[in-house]
């Protein structure tokens, strides 16, 4: 375990890895209580925008010991940014979880300009912040972590063969979307908590159109939030709008939603328990 992360998050290693592309990724895995890969070898569970969500999520693993309702085993592969680019981490998740070809829409621009205006943001880091969504490579990162990161993880960790799971949030969960539109075999279930489907124009939508009627084998899970429904914050009220419209399409699918009682702030740690409760319980 690397020393910046002894002592702060039970059972859980940290490495960095090169992808295929050349880009730089840090990695926390997490593994149950007492996990002995030759006896008992569990799923692994990815986890995306792992510098802000690993801290959040990674605790987590110890439903498994809930004697009120046990989730399956698993282990936690938490996949963020590393080094330098660490502190960077908010637009470089724009180049890696974003669809090729996904439209920017204008409320997202009005957004980013909000931010500039409130001071939490500087022009240079709105300006880098909006390029990284004019050239997006969702096809690279899901290439990088079924070809680079899972055999790896796999070799180290022990995993079982199968039950492999997929968790993001916002963009992390338009990439879930596309990960499970793409029909990728390696997840068994995939959750998507309030998808950031900025655009009606969306490529998920392109995608759902491709998939006709074909039947994927993932189960997808997929939560909204309350206050992005109920709020005046336009670009939230999109995203919900957008991915209703999806769900409405899908209603003949293996899919589950649910809407929880969070902003888009505070919601990522509640869709991740939704999607434990509901994707892999006993």
């Amino acid at each position: 375990m690397s020393a910046m992360w002894h002592g702060c998050l039970a059972d859980t290693d940290y490495f960095e890895i090169r992808s295929g592309a050349g880009r730089d990724y840090g990695v926390w895995v997490t593994t149950p209580p007492g996990y002995d890969p030759a006896t008992t070898p569990a799923p692994a569970v990815y986890v995306l925008d792992g510098n802000w969500a690993v801290g959040q999520t990674a605790p987590l693993i110890v439903t498994q010991l809930d004697p009120m309702q046990k989730i399956q085993p698993y282990l936690q592969v938490s996949v963020g940014y590393a080094g330098e680019e660490a502190q960077h981490w908010a637009r470089l998740r724009n180049r890696d979880l974003v669809p090729p070809g996904e439209p920017i829409a204008p409320e997202f621009v009005d957004a980013v300009e909000m931010g500039l205006e409130a001071g939490t943001m500087t022009r240079e880091a709105a300006d880098a912040y909006l390029a990284e969504l004019r050239e997006t490579h969702a096809d690279a990162f899901l290439d990088f972590l079924t070809t680079d990161l899972h055999p790896r993880i796999e070799r180290d960790y022990g995993t079982a063969a199968s039950g492999h799971g997929l968790f993001g949030y916002s963009y992390g969960g338009l990439f879930s979307l596309y990960t499970w539109l793409t029909g990728n075999p390696l997840f068994e279930t995939i959750g998507a908590g309030s998808p950031g489907v900025a655009s009606p124009d969306s490529q998920v939508f392109a995608q759902l159109e491709a998939m006709g009627e074909d039947q994927y084998a993932a189960k997808l899970h997929v939560t909204v939030n309350e206050q992005e429904l109920l709020g005046d914050l336009a670009i939230y009220q999109n995203l919900a709008k957008n991915t209703a419209n999806l769900l409405h399409r899908l209603t003949s699918r293996d899919v589950t939603s649910a809407v929880l009682r969070e902003t888009h702030v505070t919601g990522l740690q509640a869709s991740f328990l939704s999607y434990l409760r509901t994707c892999r319980a006993r």
